[in-house]
């Protein structure tokens, strides 16, 4: 595990003044390095070593995001993850713990996971990362206020309603979406059949100051699972190789 010793507060130390993160993680040297290194960086953190810890902790604080470590002694962090999902919408970043875990870090991404790393990683690589899910966090709490365009789009049996920002299916039951997920659904949707770079969305989302652009790969498998019969087959939002992704059914404004 290797880090940097450098105080690296950034543009927006100011910001990770007012957050807290949970790192969930049951190696007390991992832990200690990951809280040390966030308390210089002047980012509040809370530790937990296992699901009762992290629950409790979820439950006193006002957490803005989790780092979950996925192999956590006889517990199983996809287990913890949907646990946190099925409350909250805090963002979450997961941790593998070997290269070949590629099954429980794209499990993981598509229950909800916001972002992951896998070990050995760097400590600043960490912050930089949750710096950026937190900015983009913010910039969706601020879209609303920013988008106040009105109207209906349907798509293949689907609508969506842009007064009440809900979705709905073909058989009509609502379909919630995290502002993330809106956002780009939204940006499909203004602009249907045509080939749309990560460089686009990620503009059209509000998370350009990302520069990670995984953060828009996992909004699609997001996307995919709710909309596509078949997420691994998709054949609402298909990728367009070299370009980025393209939202492939007509699209009706209402």
């Amino acid at each position: 595990m290797s880090g940097s010793s450098l105080n690296d507060p950034g543009p927006r130390g100011s910001v990770d003044r007012q957050v807290c993160v949970l790192v969930v993680e049951d190696d007390p040297a991992l832990q200690r390095m990951i809280l040390n290194y966030f308390a210089e960086n002047n980012i509040r953190t809370l530790a937990a070593s296992n699901r009762q810890e992290m629950v409790g902790r979820l439950g006193s604080a006002d957490v803005n995001l989790v780092i979950l470590d996925l192999r956590l002694g006889l517990e199983d962090g996809l287990d913890l993850l949907r646990e946190i999902r099925l409350n909250s919408e805090v963002p979450v970043i997961i941790i593998t713990g070997h290269r070949r875990d590629d099954i429980d870090r794209v499990v993981g991404l598509e229950l909800g996971a916001d972002d992951y790393l896998t070990k050995p990683f760097n400590l600043r690589e960490l912050l930089a990362r949750v710096r950026a899910i937190l900015r983009r966090f913010d910039a969706g709490r601020a879209a609303p206020a920013r988008d106040p365009e009105r109207g209906r789009f349907r798509f293949s049996g689907w609508q969506l309603d842009r007064r009440i920002r809900q979705l709905t299916d073909p058989a009509g039951a609502a379909v919630a979406l995290t502002k993330g997920e809106y956002a780009m659904l939204l940006a499909f949707l203004e602009a249907p059949q045509r080939p749309l770079s990560r460089e686009h969305l990620l503009q059209a989302t509000r998370v350009h100051e990302d520069v990670f652009d995984r953060s828009i790969d996992v909004q699609i498998l997001r996307l995919r699972r709710k909309l596509e019969r078949d997420p691994s087959a998709p054949r609402v939002i298909q990728t367009e190789r070299g370009v980025g992704y393209v939202f492939a059914v007509p699209v009706e404004r209402v």
